[in-house]
């Protein structure tokens, strides 16, 4: 059972739903039910929040979006007592989403909000109608996944060493490797930060969702192949052009031919669908024009 509450911003509308664990913040912009008839459209990321699809929702002005703000971040407000973000959980906290708006919905998750879309459709198959599954880092479908979680594992121990500029110089070399990873991840030859422009200085917080470890469990999540290919969803597995060949396509590449299917490649990079949010831009327009012809067919 869930109860929601609103209030209004302009063109969007702010709500939240209750939940067990969770008080989970989500965005309208639209009207519901939709004007035409067809499913809202919700976007979700992974520990990105709401503001992230600012300008990907734009691109969309005849549809009814919807943006939520993951576990651990954002508006959302956690109940549970944790502080790892889970899939399973995630994929929850969007289901009731979908039961406060109504469904199903056609879907939109990238990094780990694709992942989180993957748990939900297998969880709860009859909440989506088409998903489009954005460069999923899911390192358990990959040949080297032995060395991929290591190297992860690694990432975050050189965080918790140093700080978030070598963290995050660290996470950045590691997700630039092309190819699959034949040996262990060598964080001792690591440039500096600065050469990413990067802080060098350890500012004493250990509190990053990328980089704490918070967010193992994503990484770790475990394909249910056989829920996927059994629900009424479409699911479309894609990665950005210019990934190729870094981690991030190669396990958008894996996790579609575990499926059965062969990845849907879409036009820039893992951060594409980016117009200028977090100091990051990819090609927007064209990413939209290429989502669209999966949640508009």
């Amino acid at each position: 059972m869930t109860t929601t509450r609103e209030t209004t911003t302009r063109e969007t509308t702010n709500h939240s739903v209750e939940t067990e664990q969770t008080t989970v913040a989500y965005y309208v912009t639209g009207p519901l039910p939709t004007a035409d008839g067809r499913p809202p459209l919700v976007l979700i990321g992974q520990p990105m929040t709401s503001e992230g699809f600012v300008t990907l929702g734009g691109f969309f002005p005849d549809r009814t979006v919807v943006t939520y703000d993951p576990r651990g971040g954002g508006n959302t407000v956690r109940k549970d007592g944790r502080t790892e973000v889970d899939p399973v959980d995630q994929a929850a906290d969007v289901h009731a989403v979908i039961e406060a708006i109504g469904g199903p919905v056609d879907l939109f998750g990238t990094s780990g909000g694709a992942i989180t879309g993957l748990a939900l459709v297998a969880n709860y198959p009859d909440d989506v109608r088409v998903f489009v599954a954005h460069e999923p880092p899911l390192l358990t479908v990959l040949p080297d996944a032995d060395l991929a979680t290591e190297a992860f594992r690694k990432v975050t121990e050189v965080y918790q060493a140093k700080g978030w500029g070598h963290g995050m110089g660290a996470f950045i070399a590691l997700t630039q490797i092309g190819g699959e990873l034949t040996q262990p991840f060598d964080v001792d030859a690591l440039p500096d930060p600065a050469m990413f422009g990067l802080p060098t200085q350890d500012d004493g917080k250990r509190s990053d969702p990328l980089l704490s470890g918070v967010a193992t469990p994503v990484t770790d999540y475990r394909l249910d192949v056989d829920a996927l290919q059994a629900a009424p969803t479409k699911v479309v597995i894609a990665g950005g052009i210019e990934s190729k060949p870094t981690i991030t396509w190669r396990t958008s590449e894996a996790t579609a031919a575990a499926l059965g299917a062969e990845v849907a490649v879409f036009p820039s990079h893992h951060a594409g669908f980016l117009g200028g949010e977090f100091g990051q831009a990819g090609q927007p327009e064209e990413f939209a024009a290429k989502l669209r012809e999966y949640v508009d067919a």
